[in-house]
């Protein structure tokens, strides 16, 4: 038993620190994305939604693909440092893009590579347990947000001497160190005889796993990509060179929050956590309505981070609980690609109610959406698998 914990542990760590490297390299850019695309590619706000809701789109539809057909052959690992893989290169696409368009390609190739999260995401939940479930994953996304609050310090401080393109090359290299250390340190166990693999439905679930999928998507409509934050505080007068810190601020927030939430939700619940987590971006939606001042755009960056710190780890752990283990994989990926398909429409919707009707509009539509997933999660009981 001593022999089984201590390979979780150690299988835990290297997919903390893959994590670490690959988010160091993507928090490099994802701070000046939104300020690449609309500045430099000189693309408005509803292209630069359609960007982002694109790329978590495709999130969806490989996380889906990636975690049925790891279920399907038994197979975890070359999902994982092949996702790394994907996302090293797409950067380097990034950095030779001229105009908007030629972004779509490697913005595909960049998302795609989210083909790592459900296969990753199971063996982490098919080696704990409910007492510590929430605490792994929790770990998990703290390694991924201390990774990009490392690459946004070296954004900061490089971002004015190198200029984007450069960034973008550089913040390559830690995402192939990713891939690398899965390669060579992740040790998959032979799979036994596999049965004949059903395909799974809807039908396959009960009703909770329904529910929850239903409102996460409900909720998922009405939660746009952080570039909107991030425009919102240069409208407000913040410099675009002073974005990083925001951004830094928002990422530093989240991983302090991670682990003690996946802790707490070990404890009381998944359900009462991620009611926090709802009421957290509720607050940031009011904070910009109705308290437009300095202090309070600081303000809404660590709600956010708190928000994403609450929300991660334990939509995971919850997804994880609510579905069959044989299943996982799929269940991760399906729930996933669900979130995911609903992202596309948000930053869409965003971008045109930011720009037709006002800058606070998607604000009050994600408020309305977060009350309606928030009451729906009432009603949602958690039923008992085998770990």
């Amino acid at each position: 038993m001593s022999t089984i914990n201590s390979d979780s542990k150690k299988s835990i760590r290297i997919f903390a620190w893959a994590s670490f490297l690959n988010d160091l390299g993507s928090d490099i850019i994802y701070p000046i994305w939104p300020f690449f695309v609309t500045t430099i590619l000189k693309a408005n706000m509803a292209t630069l939604g359609f960007l982002d809701g694109l790329g978590e789109a495709l999130v969806a539809f490989s996380q889906a693909a990636s975690g049925y057909f790891s279920d399907r052959f038994k197979k975890r690992k070359i999902f994982i440092w092949t996702g790394y893989l994907c996302g090293s290169l797409s950067r380097i696409g990034y950095s030779i893009s001229t105009i908007w368009p030629h972004l779509i390609p490697f913005r595909v190739l960049d998302r795609a590579g989210k083909i790592r999260s459900a296969p990753r995401d199971a063996i982490v939940a098919d080696i704990s347990t409910d007492k510590n479930r929430g605490k792994n994953f929790g770990f998990l996304r703290a390694m991924d947000h201390l990774g990009a609050v490392c690459g946004i310090c070296i954004c900061i401080v490089f971002f004015k001497l190198l200029g984007y393109r450069f960034l973008f090359a550089i913040a390559a290299i830690p995402s192939l160190a990713s891939a690398l250390l899965i390669f060579l340190f992740i040790h998959e166990k032979r799979p036994m005889q596999a049965k004949t693999y059903k395909v799974i439905t809807l039908k396959d679930f009960d009703k909770n796993f329904r529910l929850f999928l239903i409102l996460s998507a409900i909720y998922s409509l009405g939660a746009f990509s952080y570039s909107f934050l991030l425009i919102y505080a240069k409208v407000f007068g913040f410099k675009v060179t002073f974005a990083p810190v925001l951004y830094l601020i928002f990422t530093a927030s989240a991983s302090i929050f991670s682990i003690p939430f996946g802790k707490l939700s070990d404890k009381i619940g998944r359900k009462p956590v991620l009611l926090i987590s709802y009421l957290f971006w509720a607050t940031v939606c009011i904070s910009i309505i109705f308290f437009q001042k300095y202090f309070m755009v600081f303000l809404t960056f660590i709600l956010y981070g708190a928000h994403k710190g609450a929300i991660e780890p334990v939509q995971r752990s919850f997804v994880s609980e609510l579905s069959p283990a044989e299943f996982r994989a799929s269940s991760l990926g399906g729930f996933q690609m669900v979130v995911g398909l609903c992202a596309l429409p948000a930053s869409f919707i965003a971008g045109v109610l930011w720009e037709e009707i006002s800058m606070q509009a998607p604000f009050y539509f994600s408020l309305f959406l977060t009350f309606i997933s928030g009451i729906m999660l009432f009603f949602v009981k958690k039923r008992k698998f085998e770990s």
